[in-house]
Order: structure tokens, then C-alpha cells, then sequence
């Protein structure tokens, strides 16, 4: 391993040790600003192919869509207006999210719209006004649609309005199935460290929802990075 990888009189390479020996370089600098820890994880892998390997095998420890298609379908609850999934936690339909007189009754506080400025959406902050908070995510639920850019912002607001005093969040899309119940599932990986496959679980006992294949990708793509991150922390 070459720690000075292309660096001054290093002349390390794949290329000059051939086959004889394995190469794996890192092209720290001896600086105080240099963050040498981005290396730490892979450096503590024997060689670049069980670097490799344990990627692969990091995937293949995860279910795979279909597989995560499978627990969905084995939902047991009916498709309502609104559920509490996790507590003050909810996901709800656009009907429940336009109707202000029953969302305060309930005591929401805080409105996370995934169909912001879509036809049948009318939320935003002015029509909500001042006793709730809103958030809105434009976004479409279609394969080619990027969900996961707003996994970690939608999670943030999401826990801010939880830690508030009497914090209620209501997180909703047009169905509360696809959209919605994906930023939730994303907020509940990165907030309370649990696994996808524990998350839908936990989710599908008083919700049915059902995000689309592009979505469930996503999330397992967030569940696999969480979850050698965690390794990582171990090793270290």
C-alpha cells in the first residue's frame, strides 16, 4: 500500500509491481488539512480485491427489490385518509392534508408535501398559515423520478418538527403510498438507525403503502450506504 500515492519521488503503480505484488494507493499528503480518515475504511481491508468483495457481499446481505415487493404485499391493513406509523408520526392522502379544521383537531404541527405544486396539491405555507409549518418536495412518482436527493432534507424536517413540544407531522402525497411513505421510511434509516427491511415492517403493521420499484432502489442504495457506514465506525 502506498500512502503517497502519486505524490513527489513515488513512483507506486499497478503497473510497477505487475503481477507479483498487490498495489492499492492513497494520495495522502502530510499536511494538517488533509482529512487522511476518508481512507481509513478501505485501508483496513486486507487488498483493493476484498475491497471489492466486500461491497459485493455488502449488497448481497440486503433483500432485493423484489424481495422488499414481497413484505409490502403482505400488509394486512386497509388503505385509509391518514395513520400514525411511528409516534406523531404520520402519512396521509392529499384529502386529509387539504382539510385544516380536522388537521388541527388531530394537532399537527408540521406538513411535509412530497406533491408540492402538483395538479390536486394546493399545499403551501400561506395556506396552511401560521399555526403550521409546511414543507414541499415537487416530486413525481415515475421510475426516472430522483427521490433520494431529498431523503436527507426531508428527514431533517421531519425530526425537527418531532422534537418540537408537542410536535405532530404529517407527511402526505396524493395516495399516501408511494411518495410520502418513502421520505418516511427514509427519515426512520437515518434517524433511528433501523434497517430498511425493519422499517417497512414496522411501517406496513398500521399503514398500507407501497412505493414504486424506482423508489424502493433508492432507498435500499441509502440502506446499503448506512449500514457500511456503520461497519466502518466499528472497525475504526
Amino acid at each position: 500500500m502506498g500512502i503517497a500515492h502519486e505524490k513527489m519521488c513515488c513512483k507506486g503503480s499497478p503497473d510497477f509491481y505487475v503481477t507479483t505484488v498487490d498495489y492499492h494507493g492513497v494520495p495522502a499528503s502530510d499536511l494538517p488539512d488533509f482529512d487522511l480518515s476518508q481512507y481509513f475504511y478501505l485501508s483496513a481491508i486486507n487488498s483493493p480485491g476484498d475491497a471489492m468483495k466486500s461491497s459485493r457481499e455488502s449488497r448481497n446481505r440486503h433483500l432485493s427489490v423484489k424481495a422488499l415487493e414481497n413484505i409490502l404485499d403482505s400488509c394486512k391493513v386497509e388503505l385509509t385518509q391518514i395513520d400514525e406509523v411511528w409516534p406523531n408520526l404520520y402519512i396521509g392522502n392529499v384529502a386529509i392534508a387539504q382539510d385544516r379544521s380536522a388537521l388541527q383537531r388531530m394537532g399537527i404541527t408540521h406538513v411535509l408535501n412530497a406533491t408540492h405544486s402538483k395538479q390536486g396539491s394546493l399545499g403551501n405555507q400561506s395556506f396552511y398559515g401560521k399555526k403550521i409549518q409546511y414543507y414541499g418536495i415537487a416530486a413525481e412518482d415515475s421510475p426516472e423520478f430522483d427521490l433520494s436527493i431529498y431523503f436527507k432534507a426531508a428527514a431533517q424536517f421531519i425530526h425537527k418538527g418531532l422534537k418540537k413540544k408537542d410536535g405532530k407531522v404529517l407527511v402526505h402525497c396524493i395516495l399516501g403510498m408511494s411518495r410520502s411513505a418513502s421520505l418516511v421510511l427514509a427519515y426512520l434509516m437515518l434517524y433511528h438507525h433501523l434497517s430498511l427491511e425493519d422499517v417497512i415492517r414496522k411501517v406496513i403493521q398500521t399503514r398500507a403503502i407501497y412505493p414504486n420499484r424506482s423508489f424502493l432502489k433508492q432507498l435500499l442504495d441509502l440502506d446499503i450506504q448506512l449500514q457500511s457506514k456503520l461497519r466502518m465506525c466499528r472497525l475504526l
